[in-house]
């Protein structure tokens, strides 16, 4: 299994994603990877870690989630793994609850998590999204 990290996702895998028949709850698993050091386009906080970048953007996308009716399930850093084997760990793993792909849709569109994003871009390596059906 090849697994790779990126931070956008590609226009044709977005496209198939959001534009699923099922539209139910769902719970989006993130694998995290951050940087050592965060960078901004404009220069901005050349001391700070991508963890702590990133956690900006993570505080203030609390409220981004419950505009569209989401919610943080959990948040938290990867301490190890017990079965299978990867080349390197994630940094953090963070659950977020949606009451469907298009509410997610919806929500990155906003400007307020337009205004937020540029935290995870300064912080984010790259990460995994896992969609997973929640219950109704």
């Amino acid at each position: 299994m090849q697994v790779k990290n990126e931070t956008t996702p590609r226009p044709d895998v977005a496209q198939a994603f959001f534009g699923d028949t099922d539209h139910g709850p769902m719970v989006m698993v993130n694998l995290l990877k951050f940087k050592d050091k965060a960078t901004y386009p404009d220069g901005r906080d050349p001391g700070l870690s991508g963890r702590d970048a990133y956690n900006r953007y993570g505080a203030a996308v609390v409220d981004c989630l419950k505009a569209v009716g989401g919610h943080v399930v959990y948040s938290g850093p990867v301490s190890g793994i017990m079965l299978g084997e990867v080349e390197e760990l994630w940094d953090a793993v963070a659950l977020a609850w949606y009451p469907s792909p298009q509410a997610m849709l919806q929500m990155v569109a906003t400007p307020d998590y337009q205004a937020i994003e540029i935290h995870r871009y300064a912080g984010l390596a790259g990460q995994l999204n896992i969609r997973t059906k929640a219950p109704q």
